[in-house]
């Protein structure tokens, strides 16, 4: 080999190990950048089938009698004509949760998932209540919007959210997400925030697949299909989503349909207008607070009207409805009164009107007093009428709401949705009961055409909120 072949060799044997280090170092890089830029591996979510795609067990149906039946893995409810409507509903109770789902829906049908629901024997016999995630194929486009069910109608519609209404899709499979965590509820359809409410009516309850009730001219037999419904329960905060909406909130506020139905709100939430001390021009400067949407009168030792003093609406009212939610602690003693006449009694004590008790029974004294038995326990007439003792209690530190409706002499005191008595207001029975009892000295008692609303100051701590009244126009 010549000297000049002898360096060509050599020349191309290094250029030879240079260009193999070279694709050595090149392919590192690259797997380098592929390794780096590749996504991580998401974490599998724990969701737990509330549906194992061929029984219905762990489920029960509530309410009508629209049928129910497994097919193609998934579960199919059929309308059927003179039903209310029908539940399928879980066994088990829910309060915190996430929960996804799909279904389709015949378009002529109306539907819903009802969340955190209840049935009780003692309302409306049983009849299922509670927040309902709505399935609307209808021109209106509200699917997924919240409606209370068999309590306040809708809380929050799809009005204004085009591409909400715009998601759904009709005769397909559509997706629901679900999130109900402490009072804050929202929903998703196909991947676009729809509701978003702020609500603490209630905390816990069942999920259930609702059939809607048909009219007899609707033909039966339309069905409405779900399917792969799955719940997370546990560590919610890794797995929630955010929702861009702006919040619906209710406390303090009317709803939908009680703008509709002509409701007035009585406090707002935050200030004390509209209302002034029952002996005073304006309200009591000491004994009552206002923090976080509540009106609390403060504890001061259990005597009536010996601090902040009694506080009363500066309007009068004659034919009305009102609601209050309010909130007792330990052995707590307050009332509302209706048709009160501040100029009445100037001397020691409350002001003078027909009183709806509000009592800690079972550590209060009052509980055994009066000259009619039982008439001074939780949402009695005070002193004149019991309430009944089947009334549906809240337990103390919970939140329970009073409802009275007074119209043209009919009086009904309620208490969480159950009418608990009623009387006559003028009548010979509700005389004879006055007769009978410590309001015997003050003439006409209870019987004036009109009166202001009264919240009471005995001493106790006692809160109140969603104070609403709705006034009642008599027939000209």
């Amino acid at each position: 080999m010549s000297y000049s072949e002898l360096r060509d060799f050599i020349t191309k044997k290094r250029s030879t190990h240079v260009m193999m280090k070279y694709r050595f170092k090149l392919t590192s890089v690259l797997l380098f950048l592929l390794a780096a830029c590749a996504e991580p591996t998401e974490p599998e979510i724990p969701w737990v089938s509330l549906f194992d795609g061929e029984t219905l067990n762990g489920w029960s149906q509530k309410g009508g009698t629209a049928t129910y039946s497994i097919k193609d893995g998934s579960i199919v409810g059929t309308t059927v004509h003179d039903s209310p409507n029908s539940f399928m509903t879980t066994d088990k109770m829910y309060d915190d949760f996430i929960l996804e789902l799909e279904f389709k829906v015949d378009p002529s049908m109306n539907s819903g998932i009802q969340i955190r629901s209840n049935s009780f024997s003692y309302y409306r016999d049983g009849r299922v209540h509670g927040y309902q995630v709505e399935i609307d194929p209808s021109e209106r486009a509200w699917s997924a919007g919240i409606y209370d069910e068999a309590r306040r109608g809708w809380l929050n519609t799809l009005d204004g959210n085009l591409e909400a209404q715009q998601a759904f899709k009709q005769n397909e499979w559509n997706h629901y997400r679900i999130q109900a965590i402490g009072d804050t509820l929202q929903t998703w359809i196909n991947g676009v925030p729809a509701s978003y409410l702020i609500d603490d009516k209630t905390a816990s309850g069942f999920i259930a697949l609702q059939v809607h009730s048909i009219k007899k001219e609707q033909p039966p037999g339309t069905e409405i299909a779900w399917r792969n419904i799955k719940i997370l329960t546990d560590s919610l905060q890794k797995y929630v989503k955010k929702s861009p909406l702006k919040p619906i909130i209710t406390r303090n506020q009317l709803t939908i349909d009680e703008q509709k139905k002509g409701w007035q709100l009585l406090w707002d939430g935050k200030t004390t207008k509209g209302w002034r001390g029952a002996r005073l021009d304006s309200f009591p400067q000491n004994g009552w607070e206002i923090e976080n949407g509540e009106l609390t009168v403060l504890a001061s030792g259990g005597a009536e009207s010996a601090a902040g003093g009694d506080i009363v609406t500066l309007k009068k009212y004659g034919d009305f409805e009102l609601k209050v939610d309010f909130k007792l602690t330990p052995g707590a003693n307050s009332g509302i009164k209706y048709y009160v006449d501040t100029d009445l009694n100037k001397g020691p004590g409350s002001s003078i009107g027909l009183e709806y008790q509000i009592l800690d029974d079972r550590l209060h004294p009052d509980a055994k007093l009066g000259n009619h038995e039982g008439s001074r326990t939780l949402a009695s007439l005070y002193d004149l009428i019991q309430a009944s003792p089947q009334k549906p209690a809240n337990p103390i530190g919970s939140w329970n709401t009073a409802r009275i409706l007074s119209q043209e002499g009919k009086v009904e005191h309620w208490l969480n949705g159950v009418k608990v008595l009623e009387y006559i207001r003028k009548s010979d029975e509700y005389r004879k009961l006055v007769a009978e009892s410590k309001y015997e000295t003050w003439r006409n008692f209870g019987e004036a055409d009109t009166g202001h609303i009264l919240l009471q100051d005995h001493g106790d701590r006692v809160s109140f909120k969603n104070i609403k009244i709705r006034p009642i126009v008599k027939n000209q």
